[in-house]
């Protein structure tokens, strides 16, 4: 009787842990798309209450004028099918593109909101996590290389990081002197270039260097800033990130 009672515990506990490891993967599992999606849309509605309205805009007028196509051609019933799944479509566009502006306007203001614009780049961009450049008011200058060369991307007041840039294009000019640099100066200010717009300003830079240069170009700037200072207190570019969820 001890002996079948033990077996029974035992197996009651194997049970048990059986039973509970399910449930611990579930906790850990990634929330559904779902789920994602509402995420996404509470905190742009956070942040564009206007957003449902746009989104209902732009189902509705894609419902409309598939209605308006089905009763010139007679068939009203098969367009009103197709349009809903493409109305759909249109409003998802517009959550995206009004979450995408939501997800940056959380980044001003803060340090490190030039390089987290930066950060959607991906392929044929080498980005520098760290500034490169900085000064005691904690205004930056961000630096990637691609296909248009050395791209510097600054963080304050344009008045400011002006010294900033010209000690920086000196140093870069005297192991590359033959690939273009340019400046973007990131911030609200008329001047300059909005947060969500910078990384569409650097896709439409000229191209100057190829896919192999890019490497090049990279290991000579990597030399250079190697004995760099660290950068100030109170910095982390690395916290500063848009919502991935929300592009």
């Amino acid at each position: 009787m001890a002996k079948n009672s033990d077996n029974d515990a035992a197996a009651q506990q194997k049970r048990g842990l059986f039973s509970r490891k399910p449930k611990a993967e579930k906790q850990n599992k990634e929330p559904g798309r779902l789920k994602q999606m509402g995420q996404v849309f509470q905190m742009t509605r956070r942040n564009d209450p206007m957003v449902v309205w746009w989104m209902l805009l732009a189902f509705l007028g894609v419902i409309v004028v598939g209605l308006i196509i089905g009763i010139l051609i007679q068939n009203w019933i098969t367009l009103l099918i197709i349009a809903i799944p493409l109305g759909l479509l249109a409003a998802l566009f517009i959550l995206s593109r009004r979450a995408e502006k939501a997800a940056f306007a959380q980044l001003i203001g803060r340090p490190g909101a030039a390089g987290a614009a930066m950060s959607v780049l991906r392929r044929g961009w080498i980005l520098k996590d760290e500034p490169v450049a900085f000064n005691r008011h904690q205004d930056l200058v961000f630096l990637a290389v691609g296909r248009p060369g050395v791209v510097l991307v600054t963080e304050g007041p344009t008045n400011r990081v002006r010294d900033l840039v010209t000690s920086e294009r000196k140093r870069i000019s005297r192991v590359l002197p033959n690939v273009p640099i340019h400046v973007i100066n990131a911030g609200q200010s008329e001047d300059q270039t909005d947060l969500v717009d910078v990384s569409k300003k650097m896709k439409k830079l000229p191209k100057s260097i190829t896919k192999l240069e890019i490497s090049a170009v990279d290991k000579r700037l990597t030399t250079l800033t190697a004995n760099r200072l660290p950068i100030p207190k109170g910095i982390d570019p690395n916290r500063a990130r848009p919502n991935r969820r929300a592009r």
